[in-house]
């Protein structure tokens, strides 16, 4: 069968793609870490690990944040922490939410929301998936918004494909 559609140029090309870029950046934010703690708690309630939390929770934000970041910088990407999220039923996941906020606000300029100040935010070494061996590496290399609520986690732990 014979091609039968149109060949465009390469400006035909990236002007069709800047608009798809365009009405892509319009849609806003679409996860939230508020929404992301509610999906913890029902995994918590279901009797699933704080580990799981961690992946399904704490990195999925850092997930919907990037993307929502890519998408329209860090004024949008920053909504996705604007609301509060609800307590967990888990101080370490609870810490966690309020570190990542602290540390996204501090590393891409803009402003952290009250709430991850909340002092009962704060738990007591916690090493979210980080085996005994990489303990020590944990303790010298977490951001400091994740080591002053008590997570120490390597550099390796917020590295995302």
């Amino acid at each position: 069968m014979a091609f039968r559609g149109k060949v465009l140029s390469v400006g035909e090309l990236l002007e069709a793609a800047s608009v798809v870029s365009e009405s892509v950046s319009g849609v806003g934010v679409l996860h939230t870490a508020s929404g992301n703690a509610v999906i913890c708690q029902e995994l918590l309630a279901d009797g699933e690990s704080l580990d799981d939390c961690w992946r399904f929770g704490i990195l999925q934000t850092l997930d919907d944040y990037t993307s929502t970041l890519r998408r329209g910088g860090p004024s949008l990407a920053a909504g996705v922490f604007t609301e509060s999220p609800q307590k967990t039923g888990s101080v370490e996941i609870d810490a966690a939410f309020a570190a990542l906020a602290d540390y996204l606000s501090g590393r891409d300029g803009w402003l952290c929301p009250k709430w991850a100040d909340d002092p009962t935010r704060k738990t007591k070494a916690w090493y979210p998936s980080v085996p005994v061996i990489f303990r020590e590496d944990a303790k010298k290399e977490s951001p400091p918004a994740f080591r002053e609520r008590g997570i120490f986690i390597t550099q390796r732990s917020l590295a995302r494909a």
